[in-house]
């Protein structure tokens, strides 16, 4: 009899469907609500996606997950409240929750000294309420798996399977291992049940692969030379594809995506999927080295959430990184973005796991340090530079000036109204860095729609104090005054971008919100809290209004409701 391994979790939601994923332990068929899948195989585990279609707009109904027709979900004695499939509803407002960089295994964790997991506390809460309260989407914005810094029960295992006295010693090695730290993450009772109540969207960021994933070129060849890197990176792109990418396409891609129709035929055949998703992963990943053969891979997406349209950017994979060229995203990427910015919508998100908008000082240091690994400083600089780069992470979009330029014109010309009619608000949305703040640009010539950096990170995670110490030195006019000559000194041009920072740097277990109701869109940011004696909490930190009340007045929107409404 087939049982239920991961899941279910929630993926794309349109007006009318919604897609759902599962991980079960043997070939079988699943059915949601009358849609049935039968499962594909990867290196002898089981997957579905069942497309659950034809429902009422703004519809929600409980559903129940079998396994030919055996029941599994909701699990016997489960104390939380029924699964519920809901649609979106256009005249209804909108709530997005986003965040970055979970590690799992909360109680574990917590005893060596981490905060309460901001997404396990919003679950908690979230069962205590009615559905309409519940959020319409989650956006998970990279680290969602820790791939080179492995728990203790997954070190257990790891050490079941092989030696862990030669590289890559404790870190994941390949796709069995890769599969463990899933079933780790989400398995989670509390962040199990919230992915079968709330639609996901996913994207990776380095720690999914390994720290520094494609910082530069030199990297690469340095990766590339050790033994043990291709079967991971092949088991890392397989993996995320399987469980993370997979779920982020719309039942109208998933009809015409070529990777899916062949895994779909391989599991309707009885065969093991892997070999080709193997291939896929080993394409994809020459794309950074500029393989033109590679460019048809695209991790990034977009999804619209009614009038809000929702870009997710690949800022890993998707990178350019020969002896000659060094871009974010490819000449290709950057021609995709610009149409995905056409059209008529409300709000503009770019959900991008690296943040466009740093610290002032930590900008400049960026941009300094890509000049002399660049050599304009010499040779002797350039290997200087490029230790500095790699020590201190030093990779975000300031690490790629021109990129980080060229994607400020494209947002200064959405903002100027010039690739449609203009929305009422653009924000970046952002993780990775271990603090939260909230940046506004400003562009010359100027736009008129404000252009904001949201930057929620960790979900779940621990901050030394001295990158504490860092960050909040970076956001001081005094370290940017100082910082800015270093910049001119090694030949980095005049940025036509500049921000001010609007709230933060904020420190903790933090969780974003994003309330979205017709032109009018508020950011709230909450942090996970524990009071000695009682459960964790979410206590909101930062309340910011990201748009105005029409188009041609200066007047702000309404104050935010009452606390408890957001809550």
């Amino acid at each position: 009899m087939a049982e239920l391994e991961l899941g279910p979790v929630l993926r794309h939601v349109t007006e009318t469907s919604v897609t759902v994923w599962v991980e079960t332990d043997t070939a079988c068929e699943v059915d949601v609500l009358g849609r049935r899948a039968r499962t594909f195989e990867v290196h002898g585990h089981h997957y579905a996606l069942v497309v659950v279609d034809g429902l009422e707009p703004g519809s929600q109904q409980e559903y129940q997950v079998t396994l030919d027709d055996h029941l599994v979900w909701p699990q016997p004695g489960s104390n939380y409240p029924p699964s519920l499939l809901r649609t979106l509803d256009p005249d209804r407002p909108q709530r997005l929750i986003f965040g970055s960089c979970r590690h799992a295994t909360p109680d574990a964790l917590e005893q060596l000294g981490y905060e309460p997991d901001a997404l396990d506390t919003y679950s908690q809460r979230m069962a205590t309420q009615e559905p309409d309260r519940w959020p319409d989407a989650v956006l998970l914005l990279g680290d969602q798996v820790y791939a080179d810094s492995t728990s203790p029960k997954t070190q257990e295992y790891i050490r079941s399977r092989r030696p862990v006295d030669a590289p890559p010693f404790l870190e994941v090695a390949d796709y069995e291992e890769y599969t463990a730290l899933y079933s780790e993450s989400w398995s989670d009772p509390d962040i199990r049940w919230l992915l079968a109540n709330v639609p996901s969207a996913m994207i990776f960021d380095d720690h999914d692969v390994r720290d520094d994933w494609n910082t530069s070129y030199e990297w690469r060849r340095d990766i590339e030379a050790t033994s043990w890197w291709r079967d991971r990176i092949i088991g890392g792109l397989t993996s995320y594809w399987v469980y993370q990418h997979l779920g982020n396409l719309s039942p109208a891609a998933l009809a015409t995506d070529p990777m899916w129709l062949a895994v779909r035929a391989a599991g309707d055949a009885g065969v093991d999927a892997a070999p080709m998703l193997e291939k896929l992963a080993e394409t994809a990943d020459g794309e950074v080295d500029g393989d033109q053969d590679a460019a048809g891979m695209r991790w990034s997406y977009t999804i619209d959430y009614g009038r809000t349209r929702v870009v997710v950017v690949d800022t890993r994979c998707g990178r350019v990184l020969t002896p000659t060229e060094r871009t974010m995203i490819s000449d290709a990427e950057f021609a995709w973005l610009a149409e995905q910015f056409e059209g008529d919508y409300d709000h503009l998100l770019i959900a991008s796991s690296l943040p466009w908008l740093l610290p002032w000082a930590i900008h400049h240091i960026e941009n300094w340090n890509e000049a002399i690994c660049a050599g304009s400083r010499g040779p002797r600089m350039a290997k200087f530079g490029e230790v500095v780069r790699r020590a201190a992470d030093l990779e975000h979009w300031g690490a790629f000036a021109q990129s980080f330029e060229r994607l400020g014109e494209l947002l200064a010309e959405v903002s100027r109204g010039e690739r449609g009619p203009k929305p009422a608000s653009i924000s970046v949305l952002s993780g990775d860095v271990h603090h939260a703040y909230v940046a506004k640009a400003s562009f010359d010539p100027p736009g008129s729609v404000p252009v904001y950096q949201l930057v929620v990170s960790p979900v779940h995670q621990t901050v030394p104090q001295a990158i504490k110490v860092g960050f909040t030195i970076g956001w001081s006019r005094t370290a940017a005054a100082i910082a800015r000559p270093l910049a001119r000194w090694a030949k980095v041009k005049k940025s036509a971008v500049r921000w001010d920072r609007l709230a933060g740097p904020f420190y903790g277990n933090e969780l974003g919100t994003l309330v979205i109701d017709g032109r009018v869109a508020r950011f709230s940011l909450e942090r996970a809290l524990r009071t000695p004696g009682s459960a964790p909490r979410l206590a909101t930190v930062n309340q910011t209004p990201l748009s105005w009340r029409d188009d041609t007045t200066a007047e702000p929107i309404a104050p935010f409701p009452a606390r408890a409404q957001l809550s």
